[in-house]
């Protein structure tokens, strides 16, 4: 790769998207085609940052949506610092399932946390991803999708409808806001679909 900076892609979305799949299935396509690919999740990626993933997504938790949204910089921080950041900087593609704009739509469009507090943080922590793509879903599909996992649901899973409902709709106005960084992508369809539009996606805006 001829980047001086590697290329930062985030996957968005609701419960039951896909993300992680999409995400998956990019990273193994890249790494197919030569590029060297870190493929990483939040909150998580670090040592550290994983133990806060089990802590925010521990159903018996507690917080308020402030505690909930310091919690989820802190494991960024530490992810960026330690993962993300080193990562770009020897020209890696960097595929991360969320970043910050899952905050954004969760913690300030689901719960009501202010949303200048959250883009205070965004920009303490500093990186954006070069490309960002939001994969929608039918409420159908995804809760065949999270009924399909088994298990007992974290704690984002267990929230209601409306909540999830402010948190799509949260998703679309960032998108909206910025058209250049976001692409919002139907995943309904199914994940070989999907995954084709990705791969073009991909190789039309970065050429890998």
């Amino acid at each position: 790769m001829n980047h001086k900076r590697g290329v930062f892609i985030s996957f968005e979305g609701g419960e039951g998207a896909g993300k992680s799949t999409a995400a998956r299935a990019l990273a193994e396509t890249l790494q197919q085609r030569g590029h060297e690919v870190v493929l990483t999740r939040e909150p998580g990626g670090t040592k550290g940052a994983e133990a806060i993933r089990g802590l925010l997504l521990n159903p018996e938790t507690i917080l308020t949506p402030m505690a909930d949204t310091l919690l989820h910089f802190a494991a960024r921080a530490d992810h960026v610092a330690n993962i993300i950041a080193p990562a770009l900087a020897r020209s890696a593609v960097v595929i991360c399932d969320r970043f910050y704009d899952s905050t954004m739509a969760y913690q300030g469009y689901g719960f009501g946390v202010d949303l200048a507090a959250i883009r205070a943080l965004v920009a303490l922590v500093g990186l954006k991803p070069d490309l960002t793509i939001m994969l929608e879903v039918s409420d159908f599909i995804a809760k065949q999708r999270l009924a399909g996992r088994g298990g007992v649901a974290d704690r984002y899973e267990q929230m209601g409808a409306d909540v999830m409902a402010r948190i799509a709709a949260g998703f679309r106005v960032i998108a909206e806001a910025e058209p250049d960084r976001c692409v919002l992508l139907n995943a309904d369809d199914d994940a070989a679909h999907v995954q084709a539009e990705i791969l073009a996606l991909v190789h039309g805006r970065f050429g890998l």
